[in-house]
C-alpha cells in the first residue's frame, strides 16, 4: 500500500496515509476503508514513522489521513507530525475528524499551532439519505453549526438511493458555504452499498468542470490522491 504521495494541482500538498486504532465511530454503511487499522499502537507508530520520514515540506502544506480520525493516531505519531511541521516549515495542515469529535477539534488545532483545514466526511447534506442509507451519525441542526467546527466537507456521489437533484444540491451547498470541499465518486467495495453507474456517468459529464474549480478536490477514483490501494 502506498502511504505517501503529493497532490500537485490546486492546493499543492504532501499527503500521508497513516495507521491508527479502529475508527471510534465505525458505523458508516458504505465504508470498508476502516479495516486499515490495528489495536497495536506500537506497530502503528512504527509504520507511521517510516511514512512520515518521506515528508520534505516542499509545499509548506501537509495532509494527514488515516482509516478513521486523526484522534485515533498514536500519541507518538502526533508528536512526530508536530516536530516535522516545525522542522520542515510547514504552515498549513489538513486533517479529518468525524462529527463525534467536534468538541475536541480545537484541542487538536491548538496542539499543532499552525493553520489547520479540518475536513469531515459528511457525504451529503441530505439528512434522510445520509443517515438512513449511509448511517453517518451527523445530527447537526444546520450548516451554520457544521461550519462552527469544520472548514471542509467531503461529499460522496454515485450511490444507489441518491438522485441527480440531491447531488446538485450537495455541490451547490458546498460551493456556497465552504472554501474547500472534496467530492468522491463511490467505488464498489465489500459492503452492501452499491454504485449507481448511470448516476456516476451523468455526474462525470455534468460536473467535469469541478476539475478546474480551485476550492474542490474531485476524486474520480478513490486512489486519485495517490495513497491507498
Amino acid at each position: 500500500m502506498n502511504r505517501y504521495s503529493e497532490i500537485k494541482n490546486k492546493t499543492k500538498r504532501e499527503i500521508v496515509l497513516l495507521k491508527g486504532r479502529p475508527c471510534a465511530y465505525g458505523k458508516c454503511s458504505f465504508c470498508d476503508y476502516i479495516e486499515d487499522n490495528s489495536k497495536d499502537m506500537i506497530l502503528n507508530h512504527r509504520i507511521n514513522e517510516s511514512v512520515l520520514l518521506n515528508i520534505t515540506g516542499k509545499y509548506g502544506v501537509l495532509e494527514v489521513i488515516n482509516s478513521g480520525n486523526i484522534f485515533e493516531l498514536p500519541k507518538k505519531t502526533l508528536k512526530m507530525i508536530k516536530d516535522i511541521i516545525e522542522q520542515k516549515n510547514i504552515h498549513t495542515l489538513f486533517f479529518e475528524a468525524h462529527w463525534m469529535y467536534r468538541k475536541k477539534i480545537n484541542e487538536m488545532r491548538q496542539f499543532f499551532e499552525i493553520k489547520t483545514i479540518v475536513k469531515t466526511g459528511l457525504e451529503s447534506f441530505h439528512q434522510e439519505f445520509r443517515e438512513e442509507t449511509l448511517n453517518k451519525g451527523f445530527f447537526h441542526e444546520d450548516i451554520k453549526e457544521l461550519k462552527k467546527y469544520y472548514d471542509s466537507v467531503c461529499l460522496m456521489v454515485g450511490i444507489k438511493g441518491q438522485d441527480r437533484k440531491m447531488i446538485e444540491e450537495d455541490i451547490r451547498l458546498a460551493m456556497e458555504n465552504f472554501d474547500h470541499f472534496t467530492v468522491n465518486v463511490f467505488v464498489n467495495n465489500t459492503t452492501r452499498i452499491e454504485a449507481d453507474e448511470n448516476l456516476i456517468s451523468w455526474f462525470q459529464k455534468e460536473y467535469q468542470w469541478l476539475e478546474n474549480e480551485q476550492k474542490c478536490d474531485v476524486l474520480w477514483s478513490n486512489t486519485d490522491f495517490g495513497v491507498g490501494d
